[in-house]
């Protein structure tokens, strides 16, 4: 009966002895390892100390594998009590000899500023690559593939041992989600998911980027999904446009931004003719009105004749409308360009670059556009030389988006109001360059109004869902294009 060994972090007595309780209380559990860095003191007695350097280490990762046991991997990953719901461990055990993975994880509860809530999670698949991927803080293995896994691994990372350890798994395991409350923990980062959205872009966490890019790209070498950074050529021959370069607006109800945006926008500065479109998506609190103030012989304003338009669709209404200029870029309603030199930059930067698609720079501010944490963000993981690959790591795209219109009118974006953007800039890497600008060109304002400023969890779940399957779904073209040349 006893065949989970169980490795839980460990700093001293007082901050594991619950969790060793509870887990001891399983007629299930054979053995509990204790992780424990250096400045950990002592231990609980039926426990044994292993000494690593840090949880997500790859040397703790072969660790855990050199006494995996001849059953089952319990990982725990946080540094709070650990609280099993009723026969919680029989279930994992179940569905994991039932499912025949390699690892299942479950859904849980939370315990925030003293009050429990459900925390659901999501379906892994193919596509979650995102190294944030939340699995909660307790996972089951088999120690077969556990060892099987560890062994494939072929870098040694402080950062991204456990990455690394996950994307190889589930190179020949099923790791299965248990949407059912298997145990209660306590939530650590109390943060809004507003405040999340800029971690994995953060400039203090560069070094673990470079070491989660690493990995992943390994990874889709492995499984065939690997683009070399060799992209077609644009040829920028379609001269059938009344403009350049056209602004791209949509907006839905932000009488208090729209005015800044407009202004920026025309107030650009070029030697070449631009327009600005906005699509007002039906704005009913004073927007169209705003809009409306604007006499300009450049300012189109377009309320369209459907009501079934998502931010990705008004995009496309706009691209495909007579008056879209030989590139246009887009600018959130919300968001000001940072210069009046913003389009002749984007416009130099296709031609010099030759790419189908620029990507920005921008500058995160409040609502009167002083800057706040995490100031700028350049988004230096989409390089040109490795990117389109490490691109299907991160969770966007930068900003502001720029696109070459006669390519864009064949791939468009999806018409939703999340992740739109990202969808288009991963099918359009996988076969020209996306550009970079390094300079500053729009303020990303943060205000209670954004659409991710703080969502609750079902519809944060429902965001990450969706791209994860537009990584999917991209993953499996890479692959067949790769098998076809």
């Amino acid at each position: 009966m006893n065949t989970i060994n169980c490795f839980i972090p460990f700093v001293d007595e007082q901050q594991a002895r619950a969790t060793v309780d509870g887990l001891k209380s399983s007629k299930f559990i054979s053995k509990i390892f204790l992780l424990a860095d250096e400045n950990a003191k002592g231990g609980i007695e039926g426990c044994e100390v292993l000494k690593i350097d840090a949880l997500t280490s790859t040397a703790t990762i072969k660790q855990i594998a050199a006494n995996a046991g001849n059953g089952y991997v319990l990982l725990y990953c946080k540094y709070d009590t650990l609280r099993l719901g009723y026969l919680a461990i029989e279930r994992m055990l179940r569905i994991l000899d039932d499912s025949q993975s390699g690892m299942v994880y479950a859904d849980h509860y939370k315990v925030t500023n003293g009050k429990q809530v459900k925390a659901p999670l999501i379906d892994y698949q193919e596509g979650s690559l995102r190294d944030e991927f939340d699995f909660g803080s307790l996972m089951l293995f088999g120690a077969d593939s556990f060892r099987k896994a560890a062994s494939m691994v072929k870098q040694n990372y402080g950062f991204a041992g456990l990455y690394d350890f996950r994307l190889k798994l589930s190179q020949f395991a099923h790791i299965t989600h248990v949407d059912e409350y298997l145990y209660t923990d306590v939530e650590l980062d109390t943060r809004s998911s507003g405040e999340k959205v800029f971690d994995y872009v953060d400039p203090k966490n560069r070094g673990r980027q470079i070491e989660l890019e690493k990995a992943v790209t390994e990874h889709l070498k492995e499984i065939g999904a690997y683009l070399e950074p060799k992209f077609e050529k644009v040829q920028f021959d379609e001269n059938d446009f009344e403009c350049e370069m056209s602004v791209i607006i949509p907006v839905l109800n932000r009488v208090r931004t729209i005015r800044d945006a407009l202004k920026s926008a025309l107030s650009q500065k070029c030697d070449f003719k631009f327009n600005v479109i906005v699509i007002d998506n039906h704005s009913t609190d004073g927007t169209t009105e705003a809009i409306d103030e604007f006499k300009c012989d450049n300012l189109i304003h377009i309320i369209p004749d459907r009501d079934d338009l998502g931010i990705g669709g008004c995009w496309n209404f706009a691209a495909h409308n007579k008056h879209c200029g030989k590139f246009f870029i887009g600018l959130d309603s919300d968001d000001v360009f940072s210069s009046e030199e913003t389009l002749s930059k984007m416009v130099k930067a296709f031609y010099e670059q030759n790419c189908a698609m620029v990507s920005g720079t921008y500058m995160v501010t409040d609502f009167n556009m002083k800057m706040i944490a995490p100031g700028v963000i350049d988004h230096r993981e989409l390089a040109p030389e490795n990117g389109r690959n490490n691109l299907l790591r991160v969770n966007g795209i930068g900003a502001p988006r720029a696109f070459y219109t006669p390519l864009f009118r064949k791939v468009n974006l999806p018409n939703t109001c999340y992740g739109e953007d990202y969808a288009v800039g991963l099918m359009m890497s996988r076969h020209y360059l996306i550009g970079r600008i390094y300079d500053v060109l729009t303020y990303g304002r943060r205000w209670e109004d954004n659409s991710d400023a703080n969502l609750d969890i079902v519809k944060e779940n429902a965001n990450n869902l969706y791209k994860d399957r537009t990584r999917t779904w991209e993953l499996r073209a890479r692959i067949k294009m790769n098998k076809s040349n």
